[in-house]
């Protein structure tokens, strides 16, 4: 299966196991790997550079023909560990960067004098001319089905779009749970897919077993938005306890955020709290209970393998 990602990448299939916070760890993008996909990793989930360093070097040691692995920036103001993370990810040499949340400018410039390719999150064609405008190699194409912090558009839409305006490869991001949703999306024009749900429930994952059965149990129709992990709509599972807290931010966060001056500081301490939470959820079963996941979910019917996971995608 050869489109412009695959070249890119120099991968078998063109699929990116998707970074996911907290979710995503080097098991799971080393048996990617093995499998002919590239696997992402969010920088966020190693606390120190030494142990975003010890995770660089698992994988290059790991890596395989036809595999390649990649790590998430989150690079606006409230990632405060940025430029650092940058920093080590060039020194250190990695196969591409998924840039997030903010301009990937300084992303772009510092990762191409090592020969790392960045790919950069975009939601419509305005943010996704300014990136190839900075040059970036790809566009990832956040739909209204991913899962996360997703798009407006759907797929269709978005895609059609973006292949219609951009001379740059666009990869598709959401609404993708077995091989005849990547033939869809495949079917628009895109030159790759990104997937992430369906990694959850999977035995590499080092989440709760909770978490991982709950995004079996679950279905597309349980999913809903929230702005109360990091102040930019986000969807959850809609578990009890999400129904008792809300999906809306507090009202001193909705009067504070009409402020120019604030509203950065907000979104800042929302991202800190949302993203504490989150990781209690990933890490302990508890009745306080927000787990982050998209409609894909739906195609889950059981904890599998990453290898068997991905035979799924493509086979």
């Amino acid at each position: 299966m050869e489109t412009k990602l695959t070249e890119l990448l120099q991968i078998k299939y063109p699929i990116i196991q998707a970074p996911m916070f907290l979710v995503s760890n080097t098991a799971m993008v080393i048996e990617a790997m093995k499998s002919g996909i590239a696997g992402c990793i969010p920088a966020l989930n190693y606390r120190t550079l030494d142990e975003l360093k010890v995770a660089i070097h698992e994988l290059k040691s790991a890596k395989v023909a036809g595999g390649s692995f990649g790590f998430n920036l989150i690079v606006n103001k409230s990632n405060i560990k940025y430029k650092e993370q940058l920093r080590v990810l060039c020194e250190e040499g990695c196969d591409f960067i998924i840039t997030s949340l903010g301009s990937p400018e300084e992303t772009i410039n510092q990762a191409h004098k090592v020969g790392i390719k960045v790919f950069c999150d975009v939601t419509d064609l305005h943010f996704a001319k300014k990136v190839e405008s900075l040059n970036a190699d790809a566009a990832i194409a956040v739909n209204n089905e991913a899962g996360g912090h997703r798009g407006k558009l759907s797929p269709e839409a978005l895609i059609k779009d973006l292949k219609s305006h951009l001379n740059i490869p666009v990869i598709s991001a959401g609404g993708v749970g077995c091989k005849a949703d990547i033939d869809t999306m495949m079917s628009y024009g895109a030159d790759g897919i990104s997937v992430g749900s369906p990694f959850i429930a999977s035995i590499e994952a080092g989440v709760t077993q909770e978490y991982k059965q709950a995004c079996v149990d679950y279905g597309a129709e349980d999913i809903v938005m929230t702005e109360r992990i990091s102040g930019t709509p986000c969807t959850v599972i809609n578990t009890p306890y999400v129904q008792k807290i809300g999906t809306k931010s507090t009202w001193i966060e909705t009067v504070l955020n009409k402020s120019k001056t604030l509203k950065k500081w907000v979104k800042m301490i929302r991202f800190s709290i949302g993203m504490k939470a989150t990781e209690k959820a990933a890490t302990q079963a508890t009745y306080k209970t927000v787990w982050v996941a998209g409609p894909s979910i739906s195609h889950t019917n059981s904890i599998l393998p990453v290898k068997d996971i991905i035979k799924r995608l493509v086979s």
